[in-house]
């Protein structure tokens, strides 16, 4: 314990009062300078502060009212337009209710069945109002064909004499056409040809594309025309052939059997008591392509007069 020496050094007191007196001169300059910055406004942290949080309140309760007022405007006008666009929903509604309603009439009108008498006045009437006149008669035409016979002992036939007459019964073709094979049976009795008739006739080709021609889209009507087409070589449209010799109508107008097949000569007899392929000259095409036109309108006729009912 004798041994212990104290080394004490008693300048350290000054060297600490020093360092206390430099400190509080820092801190006095930096209170100066805080309070200049403070009286110049460019430090002034909590005051700025506190009135940040005033202004954002005050402005957070600005933006929540405007809020509310749109709210409520929006709410308004909303609440208009869905109530107007509730009475455009009923108005469309009442308005496709009554068109409905109107088709629904519109369609009952045009299904109502009148009765028998009154769809048969109406069927007439229409019928007088839309076909007074065949169309067109310009498309109808009358064609009637003369044959003579060639072969072993004639009994192939072929075209010698064509006619064609209009709607009207006006001539537009008649002519004597020659034969390809030669002539073994002339068949005057029935079709009036002779031997001379033919010395100038046309060759069949020419004939055949001259008669062809005029056929060419037309409504062809002739009796039992089916023999006609066959020595021209040619198959007319269907639903532009009109055959006389089948159609009942005329057969039952004429007091025959409707499934007989009546000559020519006869249905004009009977219904316009009119005599045709008569004498010994035998047939005349011209005066059987008219007498089928006569037949074929008589027939139009009785058909427009026909009772639907």
């Amino acid at each position: 314990m004798s041994g212990i020496m104290l080394n004490l050094d008693f300048n350290g007191s000054s060297h600490d009062g020093r360092q206390m007196t430099s400190g509080n001169a820092k801190h006095k300059r930096f209170v100066k300078r805080r309070r200049y910055l403070e009286r110049r406004g460019l430090l002034n942290k909590k005051q700025n502060t506190n009135n940040f949080r005033k202004e954002g309140h005050r402005n957070n309760q600005w933006h929540k009212q405007s809020k509310r007022e749109d709210n409520s405007q929006a709410g308004s006008v909303f609440s208009k337009f869905s109530s107007a666009q509730c009475e455009l929903s009923m108005q469309s509604s009442r308005s496709v209710q009554a068109n409905l309603g109107n088709c629904a009439a519109e369609t009952d009108k045009e299904y109502i069945v009148p009765s028998c008498s009154t769809s048969c006045r109406e069927s007439t009437s229409a019928r007088q109002r839309v076909v007074p006149s065949l169309g067109n008669p310009l498309k109808y035409i009358a064609l009637d064909c003369e044959m003579v016979g060639t072969g072993p002992k004639g009994h192939c036939s072929e075209l010698a004499r064509c006619s064609i007459v209009t709607y009207d019964g006006d001539v537009i073709y008649d002519k004597f056409i020659k034969p390809i094979n030669p002539v073994t049976d002339y068949r005057t009795r029935w079709s009036g040809i002779r031997k001379c008739d033919l010395y100038k006739a046309a060759p069949f080709k020419q004939a055949q594309r001259e008669i062809l021609k005029i056929l060419s889209g037309k409504v062809v009507v002739g009796h039992d025309v089916q023999n006609d087409f066959k020595v021209l070589h040619y198959s007319h449209p269907e639903c532009l052939t009109r055959d006389t010799s089948r159609m009942p109508l005329l057969n039952q107008k004429a007091g025959l059997p409707e499934d007989r097949t009546a000559s020519l000569k006869i249905l004009t007899k009977l219904l316009f008591n009119k005599d045709i392929q008569v004498g010994k000259k035998g047939h005349s095409s011209v005066e059987d392509a008219k007498a089928t036109m006569e037949l074929y309108k008589l027939e139009i006729r009785f058909s427009w007069k026909m009772d639907p009912c």
